[in-house]
């Protein structure tokens, strides 16, 4: 791995990495059944300098704004090195977002250059800010053959003729532009310098190293700043490789972990939550002799790895269900929305860690990670090395709100100065989330400061923190609501209650099975805590691009659709 204490930029990090690393793979791109291409990081070069020499021409340098609008793709990675090696700055957008959206954020970040897939050019030029947009540049890539992009140039036009100049940046310059996923309303740019990117990729290769012959799989979309930072940058400066699918079919997905032999791969907690399911339906399938076999087996495996992993260990007892993840995954990295801890003590049991974690985009990604020593289901982790997490205003039972310092914390939002001052006090970040700290120094968090409940008795409720007594309820997905909050009372005197609003598995009981189920997990409640109505949702939830329910985009949809009497009382 690169010392990255000595760089000041991610671009001259990245430019070293391709020569120290010159003969390994860096890039492996795959299509359903077949691979695209791989890259050696000495192939990466010349794939990445005629770009550079195409961004130079169009005048593009130190601190130039340049967008990338792509799904996952050796492109993607391509014109972000360009960019950095042209001392510009990169403005990753989530390409699932509709062209109305990117045409604003692409306004709101003033980007002059735009790395675009030909199918989403075509719609951002129909958005109605399109024409208001100020793009010195637009490369698009993959366009068939006669199409008619505009004033736009083709990525595979961009030739070499000559070697273009790097451009140094300093600690302290912008690196990055970065929109939080589903970004609605008032946009928030968080501005990450490179010292913010260095810093936080020191932090998390101390507990998660990579090195050359190590495979990432890249899932979460480019964009998104946990796939960034592990994706590109953490790769890159050590000599791994990421593997990147061009589709997100489950069966591939299944199929590239065998086939590229993957070591890790970020989820998401939905994700993470199906792979449990088809795993205990297929360990529920076995004969009894065989199930009481594996039980066994993994409650040995469960007493040896106590204290610490032991993944050949773990392979050789339960070689099965190793080879199902190519047998060679030392962890899967969650992260983006709340993770049972039944389905991490579960995953762990197999021999299969999870790295549990907390971020921000405003904390350049991750703030704490489980450090699996030992491993703990319970907590999202520790802070990493050089992050500090305090907590503030607490109450009596230690719960307050979390703050965060070091020298991950962003440098503000774009062309905010007010949120800014309100979100960055003395240097700390304030995040919203409300949680409390152990002897040992995990943090266990309870839910989102504005989602809190206050009851008739001056009671703190967190929905998130009542929605883990629901674990496993036959249902595709369910959140939990304040009545008053979906249907805002008309006087000061109403009661408040909760309602848990659910969407129904098809295989599942009707409304009455459910609620039978409802109030036997009711009943392990404090009384305050506990749900008072059920409300049955067809529809899918909402959700961002890291799939975290958008509580206020559903219970939005919810008091336009449905009346407060459709809630079944419990």
């Amino acid at each position: 791995m690169l010392d990255l204490r000595h760089y000041d930029s991610l671009g001259a990090a990245l430019r070293d990495a391709l020569d120290r690393f010159s003969d390994h793979v860096c890039l492996i791109e795959a299509d359903r059944d077949h691979e695209n291409h791989r890259l050696t990081y000495k192939q990466f070069r010349p794939q990445a300098m005629p770009v550079a020499l195409a961004l130079e021409d169009s005048h593009f340098g130190a601190g130039s704004r340049a967008a990338i609008l792509m799904s996952n793709q050796s492109k993607w990675l391509i014109a972000a090195y360009a960019i950095l090696y042209r001392g510009g700055v990169f403005v990753p957008l989530d390409y699932k977002l509709g062209a109305q959206e990117h045409a604003e954020l692409l306004a709101h970040s003033k980007a002059e250059i735009l790395f675009v897939e030909y199918h989403l050019w075509r719609m951002l030029q129909r958005a109605p800010g399109f024409a208001r947009l100020h793009l010195r540049a637009v490369f698009v890539t993959e366009a068939p053959e006669g199409a008619d992009i505009g004033a736009a140039r083709r990525w595979e036009l961009c030739l070499p003729t000559r070697e273009p100049a790097f451009v140094p940046r300093t600690r302290q310059d912008w690196a990055g532009i970065v929109y939080s996923s589903g970004t609605g309303g008032r946009p928030k740019g968080c501005i990450l310098t490179h010292e913010n990117y260095l810093e936080q990729c020191r932090s998390l290769t101390t507990w998660y190293p990579f090195w050359p012959g190590v495979r990432y799989l890249s899932i979460l979309p480019t964009n998104h700043a946990i796939d960034f930072m592990v994706g590109f940058i953490g790769p890159f400066v050590c000599g791994a490789a990421v593997v990147h699918l061009r589709t997100l079919r489950p069966e591939y997905i299944r199929e590239a972990f065998q086939r590229f032999q993957i070591t890790y791969a970020s989820v998401v907690p939905l994700v993470l939550k199906n792979v449990e399911r088809s795993l205990r339906a297929r360990f529920d399938e076995l004969p009894p002799a065989r199930r009481r076999a594996l039980d066994g087996i993994v409650a040995l495996n469960r007493a040896l790895t106590r204290r610490r992993p032991h993944p050949r260990l773990s392979r050789l007892l339960l070689p099965q269900v190793h080879r199902v993840f190519g047998g060679k995954l030392l962890a899967l990295i969650v992260g983006g929305a709340f993770t049972e801890p039944a389905t991490l003590q579960f995953f762990y049991d197999l021999g299969i860690p999870v790295a549990n974690g907390y971020g921000l985009t405003e904390a350049s990604t991750a703030i704490t990670v489980n450090d699996l020593k030992p491993f703990r289901a319970d907590t999202v982790g520790k802070p990493l090395p050089g992050v500090e997490v305090r907590i503030v205003n607490a109450g009596a039972d230690g719960v307050g709100e979390v703050e965060v310092r070091g020298k991950t914390v962003m440098a503000g939002y774009l062309d905010d100065p007010e949120l800014t001052a309100e979100t960055i006090v003395d240097g700390w970040l304030r995040t919203g989330d409300l949680g409390w700290l152990d002897p040992e120094g995990h943090l266990h968090l309870v839910g989102r400061k504005k989602n809190m409940i206050v009851t008739e008795g001056g009671k703190n409720v967190y929905p998130e923190d009542i929605e883990r007594a629901f674990e496993d309820l036959p249902a595709k997905e369910f959140c939990i609501f304040a009545a008053n909050y979906l249907w805002p009372a008309r006087s000061l005197g109403g009661s408040e209650s909760l309602v848990l609003v659910l969407r129904p598995d098809g295989d599942a009981a009707g409304p009455d099975g459910l609620r039978d189920e409802i109030l036997a997990r009711n009943r392990r409640l404090s009384d305050f805590k506990r749900v008072s109505g059920l409300l049955v949702w067809e529809s899918d939830f909402p959700r961002t691009a890291s799939l975290k329910i958008k509580r206020p985009e559903l219970a939005r949809q919810i008091a336009e659709r449905v009346e407060r009497s459709a809630v079944i009382e419990l």
